[in-house]
């Protein structure tokens, strides 16, 4: 078995190398998915956001719609294409060719009789 010194030595100074570049290529300091937010604690709904007063619908946003439309047409056009595609399985094709040898075979016994 090789010694193991050759790798553990590439692998230290590739990491010492890549590790000084990481740290200063975020900017320096903490992101903003890292550090703690402005508020105490959550609220408790659902994207932290607070239901409207009773008797009132939520506003819809302007990206909703388009997104709701576009993702019910594409379940459509993906059910109606992928269901009428052809079949195209080798099993399939061997399955006709073998009806017609078949076919032929019965043609063939009915002219020699």
């Amino acid at each position: 078995m090789p010694k193991l010194q050759p790798f553990t030595t590439a692998a230290s100074m590739l990491r010492q190398r890549l590790s000084g570049s990481l740290r200063t290529r975020g900017g320096g300091g903490a992101s903003g998915w890292t550090t703690p937010g402005h508020e105490e604690r959550p609220k408790g709904y659902l994207f932290n956001r607070t239901p409207p007063p009773p008797g009132q619908s939520r506003k819809w946003e302007d990206w909703e719609l388009p997104c709701y439309l576009t993702s019910f047409l594409t379940i459509v056009i993906l059910g109606v294409g992928l269901n009428a595609k052809p079949d195209l399985t080798i099993e399939t094709w061997a399955h006709q060719k073998a009806l017609e040898r078949l076919e032929m075979e019965k043609l063939a016994s009915a002219d020699s009789d």
